[in-house]
């Protein structure tokens, strides 16, 4: 089907497994026993501020339930989340309030 040979994939496969066991190794079998240098833990702590809006906007920009138009219950639902987190400082008051936002956005209009 994909035009290459079954050994070929398979090799492709087992290459992307070590290369993904050899970085994660890295961190934790080399220097998971050691303490790590402050500022490497001061740059590690912004790592879920990273990664959850870049998870979380294109759900939000062009999701998958509109064919990839933005739709105002989403943005409403994105903008209730980031004031509710910002006043509150509570990651939990602010999932709970966007996802109750976007189930009454959508049950509003549709």
């Amino acid at each position: 089907m994909t035009g290459f040979p079954d050994s070929q994939i398979w090799l492709v496969i087992a290459l992307l497994g070590l290369g993904t066991f050899l970085i994660r190794f890295s961190f934790l079998g080399l220097i998971g026993d050691r303490d790590m240098p402050e500022w490497v833990l001061r740059a590690l702590r912004y790592t879920p501020v990273a990664v959850i809006p870049g998870l979380v906007a294109p759900l939000v920009l062009w999701p998958a339930a509109t064919d990839g138009q933005p739709d105002p219950s989403r943005l409403v639902a994105a903008a209730v989340t980031l004031a509710v987190g910002g006043f509150t400082k509570n990651v939990l008051a602010a999932i709970a309030s966007g996802a109750a936002t976007l189930y009454l956005m959508l049950w509003l209009v549709g």
